[in-house]
């Protein structure tokens, strides 16, 4: 599976995912400060699903009606963090299917999946 972390999605996120084999752009890596939409518009023309802990990938989805591959927003407060990583591995391991063309909100021990418009 292709992944695009976001500029505000965790590094713990990143290192997880490429450990497990899976395709990981890294926004911080390859072009830094670059627009929530065109973070969206590219993982969306490469069938990236989109790591973010940045909320405005809802409004960009939902209200903008932009397209997307798939998102999973990372809300995780400050005590749980350090399971970040693994709970997006354990996600990816259990849903993988359900993963493109949603938008997920991970949280620690619950997911909730919606399709995309």
């Amino acid at each position: 599976m292709r992944f695009m972390a976001d500029e505000s999605c965790d590094f713990s996120v990143v290192r997880a995912r490429r450990e497990a084999g899976h395709d990981v752009l890294c926004v911080s890596e390859s072009s830094p400060g670059v627009e929530d939409a065109e973070v969206i518009a590219r993982a969306h023309a490469d069938g990236r699903v989109v790591l973010t802990e940045d909320r405005d990938f809802g409004q960009l989805v939902f209200a903008v009606s932009r397209p997307a591959a798939g998102v999973v927003y990372l809300r995780f407060p400050a005590k749980a963090r350090d399971a970040m990583g693994q709970a997006v591995v354990a996600l990816v391991g259990e849903r993988r299917d359900a993963l493109a063309g949603s938008f997920v909100t991970l949280r620690p021990g619950r997911a909730r999946i919606s399709r995309l418009p």
